[in-house]
C-alpha cells in the first residue's frame, strides 16, 4: 500500500460530516494533521491536543521525522559514493522530496499552533 493510499484510508475515519474541511466551523485553533483527505485536501483536528487522534498524529509525525533523518543519512552516504547511478539518484531525489513535504507539513502544523507571542519573536529580533 502506498503512503498516499494509507493517508486517505486514515483520513476517511476523520472526515467532517458537513463536507467542508471542518477547520472554519470551529472557533478553537485547528491542528493540521500529518495526512490528507481525498483529493489531497488537508485534514484538521479541533481539540485540546490530548485525545486519541492527537496521539495518533503525534506518532505519525515522529515516524515521518525519523524517516526523514534516516533518508538524510542515506543521502549523505550515497552522495559520497562515486559509483551512484542516475536511477539511484532519481530514486533518492523522490524520497527526499516526499520526506521534505512531510517535514514542511509538520512545521506548518506546529507553527500554526504556537501562541501569537511566540510567532512574533522573529519580528522583535533585530
Amino acid at each position: 500500500m502506498k503512503v498516499d493510499d494509507m493517508n486517505h484510508a486514515i483520513a476517511k475515519h476523520f472526515e467532517p460530516p458537513s463536507g467542508g474541511d471542518g477547520a472554519a466551523e470551529h472557533p478553537e485553533p485547528a491542528r493540521l494533521l500529518p495526512w490528507s483527505g481525498p483529493g489531497g485536501k488537508p485534514c484538521y483536528l479541533v481539540g485540546d491536543g490530548t485525545g486519541y487522534v492527537s496521539r495518533i498524529a503525534d506518532e505519525i509525525e515522529r515516524t515521518q521525522l525519523d524517516m526523514a533523518d534516516g533518508l538524510l543519512g542515506h543521502a549523505e552516504d550515497m552522495l559520497g559514493c562515486e559509483r551512484v547511478t542516475v536511477p539511484e539518484l532519481r530514486f533518492l531525489a523522490r524520497g527526499l522530496t516526499d520526506v521534505l513535504r512531510d517535514v514542511r507539513r509538520i512545521a506548518k502544523s506546529r507553527g500554526a499552533r504556537l501562541p501569537a507571542t511566540a510567532q512574533g519573536l522573529d519580528e522583535c529580533e533585530g
